[in-house]
């Protein structure tokens, strides 16, 4: 089911880039998708604005998935 993403450092953006290959995987547009990872990341972090989510999101989401890059990403400062 997609590729792994271990390497990604951060839980927030494994877990969001996990959800968007997974959801995308089963058939859920691109749009629902992408909504679901920004609440996704919104539960990770309560304070981020949900344009700062987005922002997040869109980011990782091409740097991954639409890239299929393994190098680091700029984003939050969590572990």
């Amino acid at each position: 089911m997609g590729q792994d993403f271990s390497h990604i450092a951060r839980r927030c953006e494994r877990a969001v880039v996990t959800a968007y290959r997974e959801l995308r995987d089963v058939g859920t547009p691109d749009l629902s998708a992408f909504q679901a990872c920004t609440t996704l990341y919104r539960v990770h972090h309560p304070e981020a604005s949900v344009t700062e989510a987005r922002r997040l999101v869109a980011e990782w989401v091409d740097h991954h998935v639409m890239r299929e890059s393994m190098a680091p990403t700029p984003g939050c400062e969590c572990d």
